[in-house]
């Protein structure tokens, strides 16, 4: 999948035609890792999900809850399985053939396999114990049995809806939520449940698609090589003189890993132990340091080659050029003004600095020569049109697989890189089948013309763009902090964007502000994903965690909102005219 794309750009400008099919085996390629992949998360409990269920406290109640989260899981997938095999024997009768005269069906056999496996997966894990497992398989045959209900299918709606939310915030996936209540809802409606997995099997034709499982194992194999410690050592050398030097080089590096990893989280785990000791020893406040490092591993979520910007391209249909260009100067700010803070406190605690050595910023520079070079010709090849984004992020991956593995070695090619891809693809399963079935409940929200009766309630309710942009920000600011960033983009996304249009927003601004707000959305108490993980890397009470934190959250607020309300700072960089303001009935599905 990673050579595909490439050959694919080398030949497309020697010979200025393609490879025949190229494009549609990368996207059946994803189809197939994403599956396997969603296989691989159940059985190691990586699917997405609300961290609520954890609150309970531990005995039979907790027990309870996880024998009925197994087998609503196991229902629902089974019944999904069911869906999909029925398009499969549709698509089996239509005779379609991809390129080379494979049957279309094949690829597509995939979807029941691995989500039937996952069935029982998710019911055999409910529970340690034969009892709890048999109570698990009955709930999933109790599910699989209203489907013998139809003459009553819409009375079960309501009870069926409050079922799978009690399942969600027990712990279910967040995928297992959406695709039961997508079927339950089409059920309820007198449709085929194989409208969902057809709304799945139509991700096959996104163009940005595939780009998501090479820049998501791009970023692992980075995380888990030497980059981190390379990228480190030339910050330091680079602004080591500077006021407030390690501060600053915090930011610097953080915001760089976050960017080429695509996540915060992954930033704190990977960098937190270096960084942290760092800037204690140069008499930084325990307090301020504890902050810094939580807040800087949100930024750079809106720079390329970031996988968040290029799943919300996916979700609202944007382009991700002009979604990465309108991020520019958004992302800079937000960046300057965590730096200038720390800036600010270096000075005040009158903090040593190195002196210069070009010497040694030399060394530096040339260690992380790869590290530092990739993404900006990357991005120029991108941007200029010389590169789509599918090719842009096989070439990444490739430069990352050979850098960490075959030059500089801190991957062993047998030993450890199997693992750290096997640990991305489970990343891309998760991220995939969610997507894949929040699109199938988008298609009913669609059909039953919901998005456009939002429209019209927000408009009769709120009348000015900036008090809708005002409480827009507040909740996604919430959201941001109990749903995890995919989730949250799948999910409000197809939701936000034709609300956007009906106030006469221009579509990359609200995608920036979006994705700005859930970025803070990580340090907002309780459950900000970077809260949670600092106190679990640094062994800090989540107290702590809020209060240190508070001053950057109030400072990134401070930026999110002054990019709300001067749009040019995303708009102005992309030649793009604003939508027209229009009228509710005019509102599109």
């Amino acid at each position: 999948m990673t050579l595909l794309p490439v050959a694919e750009s080398l030949v497309r400008r020697v010979l200025k035609t393609g490879i025949p099919g190229a494009v549609l085996y990368t996207q059946h390629f994803t189809l197939w890792i994403g599956f396997l992949g969603a296989l691989a998360a159940t059985a190691f409990g990586k699917h997405l999900s609300l961290a609520t269920g954890e609150m309970l406290p531990e005995g039979r109640l907790r027990q309870g809850a996880q024998v009925y989260v197994a087998g609503l899981s196991a229902g629902i997938c089974l019944l999904l399985a069911y869906a999909s095999w029925v398009l499969v024997g549709a698509m089996r009768l239509s005779e379609r053939l991809m390129p080379g005269g494979l049957p279309e069906w094949w690829s597509q056999l995939i979807m029941p396999a691995a989500l039937g496996l996952m069935a029982v997966r998710f019911a055999w894990r409910g529970s340690d114990r034969w009892v709890g497992r048999i109570v698990a398989f009955a709930i999933t045959g109790a599910m699989v049995a209203t489907g013998l209900f139809e003459d009553h299918a819409g009375s079960l709606v309501w009870p069926g809806s409050i079922a799978i939310l009690v399942g969600v915030l027990l712990g279910a996936p967040v995928f297992v939520g959406m695709a039961g209540l997508a079927m339950l809802l089409f059920y309820g409606s007198g449709t085929p449940i194989a409208s969902v997995p057809t709304a799945t099997y139509q991700l096959v034709e996104s163009a940005s698609l595939p780009a998501i499982p090479l820049l998501t194992a791009a970023g692992y194999v980075l995380a888990e090589g030497g980059a981190s410690r390379r990228l480190l050592r030339l910050a330091r050398a680079m602004i080591g003189w500077a006021p407030g030097a390690m501060a600053l080089m915090v930011v610097v590096i953080c915001t760089a890993f976050t960017t080429v990893t695509g996540g915060s989280g992954v930033t704190i785990l990977a960098l937190g132990g270096l960084v942290m000791p760092m800037l204690l020893s140069e008499k930084y406040p325990e307090g301020f340091s504890l902050g810094l490092v939580t807040s800087a591993g949100s930024l750079g979520l809106l720079f390329f080659p970031s996988l968040p910007v290029i799943l919300y391209a996916v979700v609202a249909k944007e382009s991700p050029t002009d979604l990465f260009a309108a991020g520019l100067l958004p992302g800079a700010l937000l960046v300057a003004l965590v730096a200038l803070y720390g800036i600010v406190v270096g000075v005040r605690n009158k903090t040593p600095r190195q002196p210069f050595d070009g010497r040694e910023l030399g060394r530096a520079l040339w260690a992380a020569k790869w590290e530092v070079t990739a993404p900006v010709v990357l991005y120029l090849l991108f941007r200029n049109g010389l590169t789509t984004i599918v090719e842009t992020a096989s070439l990444f991956l490739l430069v990352a697989l050979v850098t960490q593995s075959a030059i500089f070695r801190d991957l062993h090619w047998r030993k450890q890189l199997p693992d750290t891809l096997a640990r991305g693809a489970q990343l891309v399963g998760a991220v995939v089948l969610l997507l894949g079935v929040a699109m199938g409940l988008t298609n009913y929200l669609v059909d039953e013309e919901i998005p456009k009766a939002l429209i019209e309630w927000t408009q009769a309710h709120i009348h000015s763009p900036m008090v809708f942009l005002l409480v827009l920000n507040a909740v996604l600011l919430v959201l941001g902090s109990v749903l995890e960033i995919y989730s949250a983009v799948i999910i409000l996304a197809p939701l936000l964007a034709p609300m956007a249009v009906a106030y006469g927003i221009d579509p990359l601004h609200l995608g920036i502000v979006f994705l700005a707000n859930l970025e803070l959305g990580f340090l907002f108490p309780p459950m900000g994903l970077n809260l949670i993980l600092s106190s679990s890397r640094f062994n800090q009470p989540l107290l702590r965690l809020y209060k240190v934190s508070l001053p950057f959250l109030l400072i990134m607020a401070g930026g999110v909102l002054l990019v709300t309300y001067v749009p040019w700072m995303t708009t102005g960089m992309v030649k793009r005219e604003a939508p027209a303001q229009v009228q509710p009935q005019q509102a599109p599905e």
